[in-house]
């Protein structure tokens, strides 16, 4: 890839992870709640289930989806369910004024692993992350005779692309949760999370 093509590559990487989706509606959500800095696992998640799926694309083992249809469906399924249940939990959470000066939470890695986990079922059970690289991907590169040097650069350049993009959404979210601080506002906020969050599992079943 030449730069002009590595700069295009970003750039469109970039906007792709922007894009209102089950993701990004779920990553939103989550800023609402807990702020920016409480969306690094969630983000990190995504990114790798994406760069997962790029690696199939350019292994070409694409034809996974098509071979084993009923295991992704199943997964796809499981992936809904639990942000349904998220939803629902947020949507019943009590109200918390003033959340954005609360403690963090004692057991830091736990959380970040869990939304880690989040992150790559959110992804990995959206099938537009597949077909955006199996469609996208020949446009700038010849899969046919990358070398392990393409393969890295391109990795990377998805890795910063998503991951800035993703982090740049959570913290422009979170701007909006440090302004609540009555009793009613934060049930909104509750009731708008838990929303999203039901609009991301829905996105993930219909797609």
């Amino acid at each position: 890839m030449t730069l002009e093509f590595s700069l295009a590559y970003f750039l469109a990487v970039f906007i792709f992870s922007v894009t209102p989706g089950p993701g990004v509606f779920a990553l939103i959500a989550k800023a609402l709640k807990h702020g920016g800095h409480g969306c690094w696992g969630l983000a990190l998640g995504m990114t790798m289930s994406d760069i997962a799926y790029l690696l199939l694309v350019v292994w070409g083992l694409a034809y996974i989806a098509n071979e084993y249809q009923v295991i992704f469906t199943l997964i796809r399924w499981c992936g809904a369910a639990y942000l349904f249940y998220l939803a629902w939990q947020v949507w019943h959470a009590p109200i918390e004024l003033n959340a954005v000066d609360l403690p963090p939470a004692r057991n830091k890695g736990a959380g970040f692993i869990l939304s880690f986990a989040e992150g790559m079922l959110i992804s990995a059970t959206n099938p537009k992350v597949m077909l955006f690289y199996i469609a996208f991907l020949p446009t700038f590169v010849d899969l046919t005779v990358l070398t392990t040097q393409g393969v890295a650069l391109v990795v990377g350049l998805n890795f910063i692309a998503l991951m800035l993009g993703l982090i740049l959404i959570a913290f422009s979210a979170s701007k909006a949760r440090k302004l609540l601080s009555q009793h009613k506002a934060v049930k909104r906020l509750n009731q708008i999370t838990a929303g999203l969050m039901g609009t991301a599992g829905l996105l993930i079943l219909t797609r």
